[in-house]
């Protein structure tokens, strides 16, 4: 029965109305303070409107997108049902007290790109992993690899007891190191993207200087500077064009007909806009990136290209590490798994999806579970759906005697 008015008004509570005068009165009392985020990723990266933090983001964003689950499977590896589990929760509501799941594993994917390999570390357990490999996790976070060392590896990362990075030595066996299976592309010293960000770096040089105002000017004055009185003649000449350039409204200044200017930083930024412009279309390439995929402009076969070439290899490498770590043999052999599950047809309209799912049964190339699996599904309890069986015909397979084996073909093909 609800509860009456009076009960809810009795049991109410209103975080402005209701607080504690007296509570937190010390802001000790709470810990470390800071105006920003301890916990979030600090990227080497520095300039935030860079190409470079497009890329990283737009393809976290769509590897987050990505469900992975911790789940039972049946004796054909397929998906059965979802485990009630601390690790569940952490891949699909809550990783940590700061973090949901998507969050989570976008900070996985950016730290990755960022350092080419990214830990995950258990931070909260049932038993304690130095102990027995037999423990649920119920918290975890990403931390920055500072360290290697033959079994153990040494990583910074964020305490939330103290609200500050720190550094702790952890045993490899009970750490998720994830390596960017995109290394080549984007952290080999000479990568694609490296060479980009040195390029951009000059760019940005270039611009800070040009706003402080320098022009890089060679002036080519009618005479030879060899003797004293010369270099004086020339550094008057010199101040005086500073001067007018300096007093004009519109920054233009006079020379003697003798005289020649050449600005030297035009035709090096212009030759650099070249190159970002090449750099940047061959990153693009190797990731499978184009751009309509950042407008979302990008059709069906640009949308798979992408994914196969770019979100399916970094969320393997996600998952094939937490299943190696996280998961022991028992737990393996009792049948659970770690899996993710991409929408296939996110892409595809509702009808011609189930247009798609009709063909792909009919003509016995998937059974109607193996259908549901692909975009999610549980399996069906029906025996039929686990058979290779074109539904369209009666159960007993008796189809007219007057149709010939080529009018049969012809039924299965949907001609």
């Amino acid at each position: 029965m609800p509860d009456s008015i009076s009960t809810r008004l009795a049991h109410a509570w209103n975080a402005f109305t209701n607080r504690d005068s007296s509570e937190y009165q010390n802001s000790r009392d709470l810990g470390y303070s800071s105006s920003r985020r301890q916990d979030r990723v600090r990227l080497h990266i520095t300039s935030e409107r860079s190409i470079i933090i497009s890329v990283y983001n737009r393809i976290a964003l769509d590897v987050s997108a990505v469900s992975i689950q911790h789940v039972r499977v049946d004796q054909n590896g397929r998906f059965s049902e979802g485990i009630n589990s601390g690790l569940n929760a952490c891949l699909t509501t809550e990783a940590n007290i700061d973090q949901t799941s998507r969050a989570f594993i976008q900070d996985i994917v950016m730290s990755m790109f960022d350092e080419g390999v990214v830990a995950v570390i258990p931070i909260d357990t049932t038993i304690n992993p130095k102990v027995s490999g037999s423990y649920d996790i119920q918290t975890m976070r990403t931390g920055r690899v500072v360290g290697w060392y033959p079994k153990h590896v040494r990583v910074r990362l964020y305490n939330e007891n103290t609200g500050v990075q720190e550094e702790l030595t952890l045993p490899k066996s009970m750490v998720a190191i994830i390596e960017n299976p995109l290394y080549s592309v984007m952290n080999e010293p000479n990568s694609t993207l490296k060479r980009l960000l040195k390029k951009l770096a000059i760019l940005d040089a270039i611009d800070e200087q040009s706003g402080a105002g320098k022009l890089d000017l060679i002036i080519q004055l009618p005479y030879v500077i060899k003797t004293e009185a010369r270099r004086a003649q020339a550094e008057t000449r010199r101040k005086d064009i500073e001067m007018q350039l300096a007093g004009s409204k519109y920054g233009i200044a006079y020379t003697d007909g003798t005289e020649r200017v050449t600005q030297l930083n035009r035709p090096a930024e212009n030759n650099l806009m070249t190159q970002i412009q090449y750099l940047t279309s061959m990153l693009y390439s190797q990731l499978g990136l184009t751009e309509d995929v950042f407008t979302g402009k990008a059709d069906e076969a640009t949308m798979l290209n992408y994914s196969n070439r770019t979100v399916s290899p970094i969320v393997s490498a996600i998952v094939d590490e937490f299943k190696r770590k996280f998961l022991t043999k028992t737990a393996r052999t009792q049948n659970q798994s770690i899996m993710y599950f991409r929408d296939a047809f996110s892409l595809v309209p509702v009808n011609e999806l189930a247009d798609v799912a009709d063909k792909f049964t009919r003509n016995e190339i998937l059974s109607s579970n193996e259908m549901r699996a692909i975009i999610g599904y549980k399996p069906s309890t029906d025996p039929k759906a686990d058979e290779l069986r074109n539904k369209n015909l009666n159960a007993s397979g008796n189809a007219s005697s007057e149709d010939t084996p080529a009018e049969d073909a012809n039924k299965l093909e949907g001609v």
